[in-house]
């Protein structure tokens, strides 16, 4: 299929257990203790707005809001830390979806990085609120390295519904 440049390619039917399965396993790299510091990116934030903005009709708040408790359990820390945090993130991207998709995808990453930054604000603000310490500021790294990785995210989640780029006499799309 020819494409101009500026057009999006058209996109084979999302398979449920590939989405599903890629927050999983989002959620156990999350869990991987490899020490984690302030600026460690949260790979599972990052993979729930990547589907909050491409499907939000079968991802929203309420499993955003289970992944957080999962992952306060997981952490040890206040009960709804990131769930109050994943659920505000996942209602951002709901809202921002429609217009997110029209950019190219380094704007696309320039408009999720205050989405990431907001996420991390509540966690932080949180975390305080509860008598923890302060992380350092190497925790502005890690929204600024979501950001980066949102094109990478694109490209491995987007992957298996692309279509083929040959044209087909049968086929006319």
């Amino acid at each position: 299929m020819i494409m101009r440049p500026g057009q999006q390619q058209l996109l084979l039917p999302l398979n449920p257990v590939f989405m599903w399965g890629s927050l999983l396993v989002a959620l156990l790299l999350s869990m991987v203790p490899v020490g984690r510091g302030a600026w460690t990116p949260d790979l599972l934030a990052l993979v729930i707005v990547f589907w909050s903005v491409h499907q939000p009709s079968r991802i929203g708040i309420g499993a955003a809001f289970v992944f957080g408790l999962l992952m306060d359990v997981h952490q040890t820390a206040l009960l709804g830390q990131h769930a109050f945090s994943y659920t505000t993130l996942v209602f951002f991207a709901i809202v921002l979806h429609r217009r997110l998709l029209w950019f190219p995808m380094l704007s696309q990453a320039l408009q999720v990085l205050p989405l990431f930054a907001l996420s991390h604000l509540i966690e932080l603000g949180i975390r305080m609120l509860g008598g923890g310490i302060f992380p350092g500021w190497s925790l502005l790294l890690s929204p600024l390295i979501e950001a980066m990785l949102w094109p990478v995210a694109s490209l491995l989640l987007l992957a298996p519904q692309r279509r083929t780029p040959e044209p087909d006499a049968n086929r006319p799309l």
